[in-house]
């Protein structure tokens, strides 16, 4: 490596690549406000009509969960903390499978387009209101981080325009949201995963070609430590162990994925109960080919800085930099390619950036306005829906700018998923495994859970913990033949960066910050799910939760999961039946649908005989 040789620059051909993916993008929502008779309902806009299939619901599904937040700060947080972040696989698996057992059979069964509907059916109109608040909240606030971090990371190494980037990115989201609805939200993402492997592809491969081979990496990466995969220390309070990652990362994704509107609105969109658990577990491999493609860049990273750090050598001025650093050294001899890398940042944006519009639209109309104002017709409806698009997508601008006044990117992502999602998931485990709950205990247990939460996760943002406790490897900088005097090669661990420009400085350290402020961010969630779920039943069991009569839809039934076998038994019933709530296709009457709706009290359940 020629250090002396300076990084590359953006070229025309790059920003062809750019506009060029936006304008697809904008063409594929064009395409849908029009095709099939435009949209006529309210359902047509939010639920693509209920005739999605599998394999475009999967890649939507893996595609907005990826955002540009995983990009850029998946391969920066494996160059600093190594390779143990892809333990995540098997946490992925776990939240699949939970979603697609626990909660998608339950959601499916009722029909429902907004998932907080549930929260109504199965508890009262209170909590419904809460649950609602805090998504449009959480989902605002995470949108505007997701905008702006990229734009800024590529701006301040590419210097591509920042404001330009964002405004764009915002327009062009809204702007397909709004005229397509959800069709096109899971169409440009089918599209907008395949830029982003092509954009992942490119960088892994030509690193591989200048390190000289993937055995190369590898060898580079165990040197440095890191291919550090086991790690089994059980301390809750260190960042990445193998405990942390599967227990919290568990209930931090499953909080996403299993309860998260904009990812729940999407697989009850598919054609029937079969086609949805199926999408489910097609994206699982998705998750996986991302995770792996990021875990490859970040190893990439590794063994082409090893003894430069860019970060330390104060090239780049933050570590989600890295990634685009890398990207203008190595593909800067082939024009278009570091803008397809940039396309690829920015369809990770724009594809969580339309499922969040979509998702906030259809909860507004859902839960604010349609039990407000019943006289309004469908067509007045899907205006109205379209209205929340434009609107949603404007706030989720001015969210980005006021992003700009916040710090670094994955941890503020996840730790306001965590500590808003724990919650909510508490919420909807309650609802759906718990009998007994009633809506006191829901409430009390919600708001328990939420001030747990609240009280770490500012509580970490404003005392970061110990570097002793995130762990960060080493990062040399003695290869960087540069100007400065001999004095500086020490190796530096540089200090944990903290989200917060609020940090309270040279306190003195007291136990509270140490082990309580310390906690993994990643069990922030599963700390507000406990609380919830714990403090819901100890509340539900004295308020009389015992004495209620409910409908057995409203819970996860033993026939739920068996009826995952009828595909065994029946293979024909899927083509010819293909009835809106279809029951996953029994004939049996002991398992059917229309069964739980007779007055008297056979098919419900008291309470009293658990």
């Amino acid at each position: 490596m020629d250090a002396t040789r300076g990084i590359g620059t953006f070229v025309v051909w790059d920003y062809v690549v750019f506009a060029g993916m936006l304008l697809i993008s904008a063409a594929i929502g064009i395409y849908y406000a029009f095709a099939g008779g435009g949209q006529q309902t309210s359902k047509d806009f939010l639920m693509g009509g209920r005739r999605m299939t599998a394999v475009p619901v999967a890649l939507s599904l893996t595609a907005s969960f990826m955002s540009a937040v995983t990009v850029l700060g998946t391969p920066s947080e494996v160059y600093r903390f190594g390779a143990i972040f892809s333990i995540f696989a098997i946490t992925y698996f776990f939240v699949v499978t939970i979603s697609a057992e626990v909660f998608l059979p339950v959601f499916y069964k009722l029909g429902i387009t907004s998932t907080y509907e549930y929260l109504e059916l199965r508890f009262n109109k209170g909590v419904r209101l809460c649950g609602t608040v805090l998504f449009i909240v959480q989902t605002i606030l995470y949108t505007g981080i997701v905008i702006y971090a990229p734009a800024l990371a590529l701006n301040q190494v590419t210097g591509f325009d920042l404001w330009g980037a964002v405004v764009a990115t915002g327009v062009v989201c809204t702007f397909y949201c709004t005229l397509g609805g959800l069709k096109a939200v899971i169409w440009t993402d089918v599209f907008q995963v395949g830029i982003m492997v092509a954009g992942f592809a490119s960088v892994i491969i030509q690193a591989t070609v200048i390190q000289g081979g993937i055995s190369t990496i590898l060898n580079d990466c165990y040197k440095g430590g890191r291919l550090n995969f086991w790690n089994f220390d059980p301390n809750p309070l260190q960042r990445h162990t193998f405990w942390t990652i599967i227990i919290g990362g568990t209930f931090t994704w499953t909080s996403i994925y299993g309860v998260n509107q904009s990812q729940v609105q999407r697989y009850i969109s598919c054609k029937s109960r079969f086609q949805a658990k199926m999408s489910l577990y097609i994206n699982l491999l998705g998750l996986w080919a991302i995770l792996a493609c990021s875990v490859l860049c970040g190893l990439a990273l590794y063994s082409r800085y090893r003894d430069c750090d860019p970060w330390t050598a104060k090239k780049v001025s933050a570590p989600d930099q890295l990634m685009p650093y890398l990207v203008l050294d190595i593909l800067q001899d082939f024009p278009g390619l570091p803008g397809l890398f940039v396309a690829c940042a920015y369809s990770g944006t724009l594809s969580t950036v339309s499922s969040s519009i979509n998702a906030l639209a259809a909860v507004t109309v859902e839960d604010l306005i349609k039990p407000h104002f019943r006289s309004l017709s469908e067509r007045s409806l899907s205006w109205i829906s379209q209205g929340m698009s434009v609107l949603f997508g404007a706030l989720c601008i001015g969210m980005a700018a006021l992003a700009s006044l916040m710090g670094a990117l994955l941890q503020a992502a996840l730790s306001i998923f965590g500590m808003v999602g724990g919650p909510l998931l508490g919420l909807f485990a309650l609802g759906i495994l718990v009998p007994f709950a009633n809506s006191i205990g829901a409430l009390v247990g919600l708001m328990a859970g939420f001030a747990v939460s609240l009280w770490v996760g500012i509580g970490a943002q404003l005392y970061p913990p110990l570097p002793e406790r995130t762990m960060p490897l080493s990062l040399e900088t003695y290869g960087c033949n540069s100007t400065y005097n001999v004095t500086n090669w020490v190796t530096t661990t540089e200090m944990p960066f903290s989200t917060s420009a609020f940090q309270v400085h040279s306190v003195g350290r007291t136990p509270l910050m140490d082990n309580w402020y310390s906690l993994s961010y990643l069990y922030f969630s599963t700390l507000g799910t406990l609380v919830t779920v714990f403090m819901g039943m100890l509340i539900s069991l004295p308020t009389g939760g015992r004495k209620q009569n409910l409908d057995r839809r409203f819970l996860l039934t033993k026939e739920d999961f068996l009826s995952n076998f009828d595909i065994l038994k029946k293979k024909h019933i899927l083509s010819c039946k293909s009835h809106p709530v279809e029951d996953g296709g029994t004939d049996n009457p002991a398992f059917n649908h229309i069964e739980l709706n007779f007055p008297d009290q056979s098919g419900k359940m008291s309470g009293t005989r658990l």
